[in-house]
């Protein structure tokens, strides 16, 4: 595997982010979208407008700005949060084409979409993120995530033959330059697997074990490579993380296999020596604790779930 640990994370999580379309709008304007139970993206490409997810307050979007939510809320986009809000559902359901025309004139032009994730994804990825992160248009991200904007409305608009396919491309790109400029910040970000990700002092053991997750790792070996004595990496390890090195490894190992389960032919037997296992049974109780489920049944129920 590749020695990225966030490469290797929306691997595993089987990360696609599809545009679905946008909206112009223009005078006094309010629209309310359901929970969406997965992870969904807006970007403002000009104008600006507010976002507010139940039991939170309005958050200002402005030109290159974007948004991502956990889909754990309802929520609405407006021109002013005291409008009485229309469903979203029933005018984007009634809409021809991917872009929606709201009042008159096009002052706010904004395009969204939603992030695919499979199990192992929601795992991984959705419940370490807040509700909402909002990315501002002055991140280090922003020119090329602007450039990226540009180039879905072009998409989106031009009725091009290939538009689709290049529109999910894009929105690809765009998630992950989101994703970047969340960790940019790794200091604020609570504790879990994001934050992991993005800590640089705990950087150079994680990508020991994101290469060579069926390797024996040791506290001490992971320290050292870390410049750090085992009990400070332990304790820096935990604040960032969340969980200690060795279990933030049993995770990652399970996932790895997990994947590998789903998508590959390998023996159980097999697999247990890639993730560090000396004997199928002992792979098999850890992948059973960890995920409820043995591995040959998690095997036979993922290929039944994407036969039917």
């Amino acid at each position: 595997m590749s020695v990225d640990p966030l490469s290797d994370t929306l691997a595993l999580t089987d990360a696609r982010c599809v545009i679905s379309g946008g909206f112009t709008a223009g005078g006094p304007w309010a629209l309310r979208f359901p929970r969406p139970n997965r992870l969904k993206i807006t970007a403002v490409v000009r104008g600006t407008f507010w976002v507010a997810l139940d039991g939170m307050p309005a958050v200002l979007l402005e030109p290159g700005d974007a948004a991502v939510f956990d889909g754990s809320r309802p929520f609405v986009v407006s021109s002013d949060p005291a409008l009485e809000p229309v469903d979203a559902s029933r005018l984007f359901a009634d809409s021809p084409g991917p872009m929606v025309h709201l009042g008159e004139g096009e002052d706010v032009v904004s395009v969204g979409g939603h992030v695919e994730l499979g199990r192992s994804g929601e795992e991984l990825l959705l419940h370490a993120l807040p509700p909402l992160m909002h990315v501002r248009a002055d991140a280090a991200e922003a020119p090329v995530l602007r450039w990226l904007l540009d180039q879905l409305l072009r998409e989106l608009t031009a009725g091009r033959a290939g538009a689709d396919f290049a529109a999910d491309q894009l929105a690809q790109l765009m998630f992950v330059q989101v994703l970047r400029a969340y960790l940019a910040d790794a200091e604020a970000l609570p504790a879990g697997r994001l934050r992991a990700l993005a800590d640089d002092r705990i950087a150079p053991a994680l990508r020991l074990m994101h290469a060579e997750p069926g390797h024996p790792w040791q506290l001490e070996e992971l320290a050292r490579a870390a410049a750090m004595s085992r009990t400070t990496f332990a304790q820096r390890f935990r604040a960032v993380a969340g969980v200690p090195p060795l279990t933030y490894l049993l995770y990652w190992r399970m996932s790895v296999a997990r994947r590998a389960l789903r998508d590959g032919d390998a023996s159980v037997s097999a697999l247990a020596q890639k993730v560090g296992y000396t004997s199928e049974s002992a792979f098999s109780n850890a992948f059973k604790r960890t995920t409820g489920i043995a591995p040959r049944r998690y095997r036979d129920a993922v290929r039944a779930a994407a036969t039917s």
